[in-house]
């Protein structure tokens, strides 16, 4: 199953450890996972939520870390992953 993983990342400083080890316990189960952590930095909240988007899009699910509901983005992932009715899954 192809994962998408969804976080606070603004304001979080430990934010690429957390996503990491999520995505390793992801991978460990055989999935593939989409990690936004990766992407570089320097593009604006709106780019950074057009590219996310279209990973949710590629996605069967949605891997929502415990942090999820402290992140404005995040929530607006909820969302679409909802209206695209992504299977979702919660840390």
């Amino acid at each position: 199953m192809k994962i998408y993983i969804a976080g606070k990342i603004t304001g979080f400083d430990g934010y690429k450890e957390k996503f990491q080890l999520a995505e390793d316990y992801l991978k460990s189960k055989g999935h593939v996972v989409l990690n936004p952590a990766i992407l570089p930095d320097g593009l604006d909240q709106h780019e950074y939520l057009t590219i996310c988007f279209a990973m949710i899009e590629v996605c069967d699910c949605v891997y929502f870390l415990d942090n999820w509901k402290d992140s404005y983005g995040a929530k607006l992932e909820y969302d679409y992953a909802r209206f695209e009715g992504k299977e979702m899954l919660f840390q």
